[in-house]
């Protein structure tokens, strides 16, 4: 399974299944369970307890009863509901888990999780009550309960208890069997729900950059020899030379980022590939890790032929170093961002604009004030850069002593995400605004593609006005699935 798909399964609700060569992976896999509860070894979640009471030996009649205990038990999160989106994607990711056949459960399991996908109805998941430690287990807990009938879901546009939703979309609640309780609860799906829709957005929002860092260029009367291809073949780092490359697509046919003060740019202009492309690479990163992970199997313990193998493949660490990293990554995109904003605005820098691009400075204030918005949410991107898998606390009686923290992370990088945009929606208004000052009607066949776009969601406009709803025409602009394909050129969307 691809990250694509998933998106696309989250997002635009297309339809997921099972392969028959999954389904036939999982019957016989269910069929080594049904042997081993026959049997007198001690399997772990199977016919044990688990966490620190595993050494506790179920008798017979209590090993179903124990999954659904565990399932209701482990809901125990907290705060607002995760996205739908996120929750879909969740339960597309554990629904491919689930299929590899390494699990033990019945196929109906999986195929009950495409049932709620396919019929509209997403489990009521809150967002918080996760260390990442057996991975996910309290948003998988309560993604769990609504297949057996209990907690609560959406469903037609309303939030209604779960026993409702399945009698409205014809389907009945699961009765958990041996192993399928924790089978449905450890793994770090979650964590990588979040990761992959927020990588999605992250690709649009690298472009977004890009386009606001050649359109300030423009505006300050810029040089762009500091984005000559062969400076960047001397130092070949993925992400420098793409965003190089890119920033020369955007600058194609311009005339005006020649600079008749200067023989360099500030770095927030002059530098721009070497950040750019940092982050750049950075998703490149994660897209690696998230792609293993989207087909790994993170349950436990694991059945292989004849043989139950305890491990820790649940454990989030792959992925919460990776999560930080895009959260530190956004401090440089959003950093840089801002900084060159703040010399558009400021008289001493912007090489002749007015100061603060107000039509006329002391009487007006112009964007002032949305640049010290642009400052407030780089420093509280700051704030949420702290690694959290720096920060493990021992969980369950200590038997869970080393932990991840990566739902943690996951979530620091949904905010981080949308403060990151809004910055960027800042610097898009500032440097159009700054180019119409400027009298600037035409710059480059893609910048004026983006600029017309751009418009069309944000006109200009004259003298001092109420910004906040400016601005936040600018980010939803930003945040549209695939905005820049409305430029119909394959170099502006191909982030």
């Amino acid at each position: 399974m691809t990250i694509d798909e998933v998106v696309r399964v989250a997002r635009s609700g297309e339809s997921a299944s099972i392969a028959g060569a999954a389904l036939g992976r999982m019957k016989i896999s269910r069929g080594k369970v049904e042997e081993a509860l026959q049997g007198e070894t001690a399997v772990y979640a199977l016919n044990t307890g688990v966490g620190l009471l595993a050494n506790v030996r179920l008798e017979a009649d209590g090993i179903e009863q124990m999954q659904l205990n565990l399932v209701r038990s482990h809901c125990c999160g907290v705060g607002e509901p995760l996205a739908e989106d996120v929750v879909r994607a969740m339960m597309l990711i554990r629904a491919n888990i689930l299929a590899m056949g390494l699990s033990g459960i019945r196929p109906v399991v999986a195929e009950r999780l495409c049932d709620l996908l396919n019929c509209g109805i997403t489990p009521v998941v809150p967002m918080r009550g996760s260390v990442g430690a057996s991975g996910d287990l309290a948003p998988l807990a309560h993604m769990a309960l609504v297949l057996i009938g209990e907690g609560e879901a959406f469903f037609a546009g309303e939030r209604r208890p779960a026993a409702e939703c399945l009698q409205g979309a014809g389907l009945q609640p699961l009765k958990l069997q041996a192993k399928e309780g924790i089978s449905l609860l450890n793994g770090t799906q979650a964590m990588l729900a979040i990761g992959c829709l927020q990588l999605r957005d992250l690709d649009e929002l690298f472009q977004s950059a890009q386009i606001a860092a050649a359109l300030t260029l423009q505006a300050l009367r810029g040089t762009a020899a500091a984005y000559d291809e062969r400076l960047h073949a001397a130092r070949p780092h993925p992400g420098q030379v793409h965003s190089a490359a890119s920033l020369r697509d955007l600058l194609e046919g311009s005339t005006r980022h020649r600079s008749s003060t200067s023989v360099q740019d500030a770095y927030c202009l002059r530098c721009v590939p070497q950040v750019h492309g940092a982050v750049w690479d950075s998703l490149r990163q994660a897209e690696r890790v998230f792609a293993i992970e989207l087909n790994s199997a993170t349950d436990n313990p694991l059945l292989f032929e004849d043989d139950f193998v305890s491990g820790g493949n649940f454990h989030g660490a792959p992925l919460a170093l990776v999560l930080d990293q895009l959260a530190i990554a956004l401090c440089q995109l959003a950093g840089i961002s801002e900084r060159r904003t703040e010399r558009l605005m400021n008289p001493s820098l912007n090489e002749g604009l007015p100061a603060f691009l107000a039509t006329r400075p002391g009487i007006e204030s112009g964007l002032m004030m949305a640049q010290v918005t642009s400052a407030a949410l780089v420093a509280e991107m700051r704030v949420l850069a702290t690694p959290a898998s720096a920060c493990s606390i021992p969980t369950s009686g200590n038997q869970e002593d080393f932990v991840s923290m990566g739902m943690t992370s996951a979530l620091k990088l949904m905010q981080s995400v949308t403060h990151c945009r809004m910055v960027l929606a800042i610097e898009w208004l500032t440097a159009t605004r700054a180019l119409d000052l400027r009298g600037d009607r035409s710059v480059s066949l893609l910048l004026d593609a983006a600029r017309d776009a751009f418009r069309v969601d944000c006109p200009a406009w004259e003298g001092d006005r109420v910004l906040s709803g400016i601005m936040a025409a600018a980010d939803a602009f930003l945040a549209k699935i695939h905005w820049a394909s409305t430029l119909n050129t394959q170099e502006v969307a191909h982030a």
